[in-house]
């Protein structure tokens, strides 16, 4: 059957929008590739795959229940200081392999807060556990780990040996995404301003009676010291209020930033699996543990490292 001019027209411009629409998916697609490559060339170690253009990576070619080279150390802390959240799976640790894994991104940072929940001889290590009779779990709010501190610790690296059948997943979020996202104007209202956070706020109702938790003021905002980068620092599991205005101002920012931080653009979000491995960056990013496993058991031992006063 004949088809008229304007059948004909309708069919041809059909078919050159869809042409084009492919040329411009494989443009996508190949640049996305070149990302890629160019990211990995920076390694020549280990494997460091992006799990999205703003926070996390899985890595892999180590062993990290053995000793390991320098070269391996160096890549570890690029690739954290490059994707802010790293990830490992299937690494077995025992307590001396978990203190030999944090001393490659500097001492340990042993928070007067995690007294209670120490490992004894060591006290660096703090037990992360939570079963059918948990009332609470660690970290089940956006914050930065123990930002409460005069000098908070810099990073955080999290084994978990335990995991329910399904849930218990960890978020992640980038505050140097969640900085940049603000508009200018609402930067220059916040540089310069310091805010409190307290461990009360955290842990007052789990410490024991009379024990002393620190309280400290930091920037709202602060420079990372490896990248140069202004990264947003106030959290809602610590900061109180803002330092210097009303108390319903500070209400009114905090509540904005609280919310503003938790944008699924800056995030990441880890899928646990037996004996992985999460290493992060609190100078730069949040985390929250999602409690829905309930009463399910989350087991494992985490180590912070010290970091310096927040400028």
């Amino acid at each position: 059957m004949a088809l008229s001019l304007k059948h004909q027209t309708i069919i041809t411009l059909d078919c050159t929008h869809k042409g084009l629409r492919s040329k411009e998916q494989e443009s996508a697609m190949e640049t996305a590739v070149q990302e890629k490559a160019g990211t990995q060339s920076r390694y020549k170690v280990l494997e460091v795959e992006r799990l999205n253009p703003t926070i996390g990576a899985y890595v892999r070619g180590v062993d990290l229940t053995k000793p390991f080279d320098e070269d391996v150390a160096d890549e570890l802390r690029l690739a954290l200081a490059d994707n802010l959240v790293i990830f490992l799976r299937d690494q077995k640790l025992d307590f001396e392999a978990h203190r030999r894994l944090a001393a490659v991104f500097g001492e340990p940072h042993v928070a007067p807060s995690t007294k209670p929940w120490r490992v004894p001889g060591f006290d660096e290590i703090t037990k992360m556990h939570a079963d059918e009779n948990s009332k609470y779990v660690a970290g089940e709010d956006w914050h930065s780990d123990m930002s409460c501190d005069p000098e908070p610790p810099m990073g955080s690296i999290l084994y978990l040996h335990t995991l329910p059948s399904l849930g218990g997943d960890t978020v992640f979020s980038s505050m140097y995404a969640a900085w940049d996202a603000l508009s200018d104007r609402m930067k220059a209202q916040l540089e310069g301003l310091t805010a409190t956070h307290d461990a009360v706020k955290a842990f007052g109702a789990l410490v024991p009676d009379g024990m002393t938790l620190p309280c400290t003021s930091h920037p709202v905002a602060r420079t990372h010291p490896v990248t140069g980068r202004k990264a947003l620092y106030v959290n809602r599991g610590f900061t109180t209020r803002i330092d210097g205005v009303t108390e319903r101002e500070s209400e009114a920012l905090l509540s904005f930033l609280f919310e503003h931080v938790q944008s699924p653009m800056f995030q990441c979000r880890f899928t646990w699996t037996p004996n992985a491995i999460a290493i992060w960056d609190n100078r730069c990013g949040q985390h929250m543990a999602i409690w829905d496993y309930f009463p399910q058991v989350r087991s494992g031992f985490r180590i912070q490292v010290k970091g310096e006063k927040p400028v």
